[in-house]
């Protein structure tokens, strides 16, 4: 009998297929005391254990190139953790095996996290799988993972780590859908990459049967299961209305009457650069630079380093536009070499722009590689800085831009709610304006962005983060300059005609999004937009406002 059942949408497409659970790992080792004389050799063994695993995860990263390449370094650096590392010596040190050692130091860690509420509680599930694989291979024991298969399957999951979803095989893995995680998750934005059908945050996910067929819809969110014939071939439909709709729409991105809204791709380096040109992307929102920084947490890349780094995604779109965020360390991404370890909530601490203005030489070698991998290209490069506040910030960054020789437009990121209030003040300082929607809604909401049981919070269509849109929209338009989105936010090919209604001049998103984005802009004029945006707002919930936006676009 068909059932429905409600997660989180996070990557579009229509998968069925029968039910495969994700393999659990042998969790918990056996505890047990080892004599003294052991304790070096188990010493030993935990270690070379953690460097088999963080190579295993390099490798993966390897493999997989763009943003899966950094999730997984950044796990790697996790594995080697020198304080979880000097635990776990301690432990085997008063009698615990390796693998017992392990397991505990890591759980202590992790307690340690979700107890003080900090932002890197949301990196929980790559802890844990760190730990399961180095625990695992110290017992000798295959690390479960995604499940042996010949035929195309549907994965569940409680939640997938980085380093499964990372290299999923999307001719076999239909689609997948997770107990937890949410909709700006590290395997939500590695599901849109790969362009496989993907709902999280889906109660009671782990009770679905081995076997069982369900029907995934990635756009909205609606898991089916056991569906009917008619409902199979209504999804289908609509799957193969969607495939043509995206085949025959190409070039820059505009609505019905002509109203253009470029439509630029995010990039975490060089490996991102093909799909993003293929996909037909006017030029890249968002370039991340941690990639370069994460190789080596002690110390920053060289300007040489970077230079070529840098120079390869320039060259790649010649008078096309290409905006850059500097590094934005602290939180998720610490670097041993420039954010503190002490603090109590590194996400509402030193952290983006606020680190770099502490370390103006790691800002200023930043700045001065860009302007060297710039020089005698066409491309129109923009550079902006994370974690903006308020006009001091902006104009710190606007003068370290220029001090640097840089010779390119200089934004700032709206991530915090203050940024967006006073966004006219900040763009006396700079020349546009780039909203990060996923940590502006963090922000607004006091809501983690990789906790589950807050996603409702983290939902882009919430009315109070479209408020904070339109004020920055407002104040970029009154004063003659842009206001682009490059926060998930954009990938919604509805929301995304809402942000133009709403104002906003451009988006940017994960590459296998474009198409989505572009064929559904191109059935609406800018009027209608306008009216979907403004029922939007209007609403009072994230579910009220897409219902209205749909209503009024799809003339109800």
């Amino acid at each position: 009998m068909e059932a429905t059942l409600r997660g989180v949408g996070v990557s579009h497409g229509v998968a069925i297929g029968e039910v495969r659970h994700m393999g659990t790992a042998v969790l918990e080792p056996p505890a047990k005391q080892i004599p003294a004389e052991d304790a070096e050799r188990e010493q030993g063994r935990a270690r070379k254990a953690v460097e088999a695993v963080a190579a295993d995860l390099m490798a993966r990263g390897n493999l997989a190139g763009g943003e899966a390449q950094a999730v997984l370094e950044a796990q790697a650096m996790m594995a080697q953790d020198p304080e979880l590392m000097a635990d776990v010596d301690r432990r085997i040190a008063v009698g615990s095996t390796a693998e017992r050692a392990v397991y505990d130091a890591f759980a202590a860690y992790r307690e340690l996290l979700a107890a003080a509420g900090e932002y890197l509680a949301g990196r929980v599930a790559d802890l844990d799988d760190v730990r399961n694989r180095i625990v695992a291979r110290l017992l000798g024991v295959p690390m479960p993972g995604v499940p042996d298969s010949d035929e195309p399957y549907v994965l569940v999951a409680r939640d997938l780590a980085p380093a499964d979803t990372a290299l999923l095989d999307p001719t076999l893995v239909l689609g997948f859908v997770t107990e937890e995680g949410g909709p700006t998750s590290h395997s939500a934005i590695l599901a849109r990459a790969l362009g496989v059908p993907a709902v999280v945050a889906l109660p009671g996910a782990g009770e679905l049967a081995e076997g069982t067929v369900i029907a995934v819809d990635g756009s909205t969110g609606d898991i089916f299961v056991e569906p009917s014939e008619e409902k199979k071939a209504e999804l289908e439909a609509a799957a193969a209305e969607r495939k043509a709709a995206l085949s025959a729409s190409t070039g820059p991105g505009a609505t019905a009457d002509g109203h253009k809204v470029p439509l630029l791709a995010n990039v975490g380096g060089p490996a991102d650069v093909p799909a993003a040109v293929e996909a037909g992307a006017e030029g890249v929102g968002l370039f991340r630079t941690e990639f370069l920084f994460l190789d080596d947490s002690k110390n920053a890349p060289s300007e040489e380093k970077q230079v070529e780094a840098y120079r390869q995604v320039l060259e790649a779109f010649p008078e096309g536009r290409v905006v850059v965020r500097v590094l934005d360390a602290g939180a998720d991404k610490p670097l041993d070499f420039l954010t503190p370890g002490d603090e109590p909530n590194p996400a509402l601490g030193v952290r983006g722009l606020r680190t770099l203005l502490d370390h103006p030489e790691v800002l200023r070698t930043q700045l001065t590689a860009l302007a060297k991998a710039a020089e005698g290209l066409p491309v129109y490069l923009e550079v902006m800085a994370p974690m903006v506040a308020d006009r001091t910030d902006a104009k710190a960054f606007a003068d370290a831009c220029r001090a640097a020789g840089l010779r390119a437009k200089f934004g700032a990121m709206v991530e915090i709610p203050s940024a967006a209030l006073r966004a006219r003040s900040i763009l006396q300082e700079v020349e546009f304006l780039s909203l990060g929607t996923n940590d502006l809604a963090q922000y607004t909401f006091a809501a983690d962005r990789q906790v589950g049981a807050v996603s409702r919070l983290q939902d882009p269509w919430q009315p109070a983060l479209l408020d904070l849109v339109a004020l920055s929209a407002e104040a970029a338009k009154a004063e003659g300059k842009s206001c682009g989105v490059c926060g998930e936010a954009a990938s919604d090919p509805l929301l995304a005609c809402v942000l133009t209604g709403l104002g906003v001049t451009s988006l940017s998103m994960g590459a296998a999004s474009i198409p989505y984005v572009r064929a559904t802009l191109a059935k609406y004029t800018l009027a209608q937009c306008e009216r979907a945006a403004a029922a939007a707002r209007a609403a009072d919930s994230a579910d009220e406002a897409r219902s209205a936006a749909q209503a009024v676009l799809s003339g109800e």
